[in-house]
């Protein structure tokens, strides 16, 4: 399955995997590969990035995997929500993140339809 993914005859949305080797177009595994040709292909590609802190070395491989088209979206909790609990704050994180796959889901609530969001101030 991972083969096909690596190959830009494949079908499909996008993809989500970590910054290791796809800034500089590293090919030295299939997961990196995969990476590359959703960003060849012009699809969208999310880097949920967690590793901190960072270093000036990290802002520039950030910088050059959003130049090559990736989106890079730390896991940072999202406390605007008023999560009451830490399955929340994942789940609103796995949310933005299917966002901008640009899949649909019923992961979480869109403004002007949850009770809680309609109320933050």
């Amino acid at each position: 399955m991972l083969r096909a993914a690596a190959s830009g005859r494949r079908q499909r949305i996008g993809g989500t995997v970590t910054l290791s080797g796809i800034a500089n177009s590293y090919g030295e595994n299939l997961l990196v590969r995969a990476a590359d040709v959703t960003l060849k292909e012009r699809r969208p590609l999310v880097l949920l990035l967690r590793e901190t802190p960072l270093h000036v070395g990290h802002l520039r491989l950030m910088t050059q995997a959003t130049e090559a088209g990736a989106t890079v979206m730390p896991p940072v909790p999202a406390f605007y929500a008023r999560p009451t609990s830490l399955d929340e704050m994942v789940t609103q994180t796995v949310g933005r993140a299917l966002d901008h796959l640009r899949l649909p889901h019923p992961v979480t609530a869109r403004w002007g339809r949850d009770s809680r969001a309609g109320s933050v101030s």
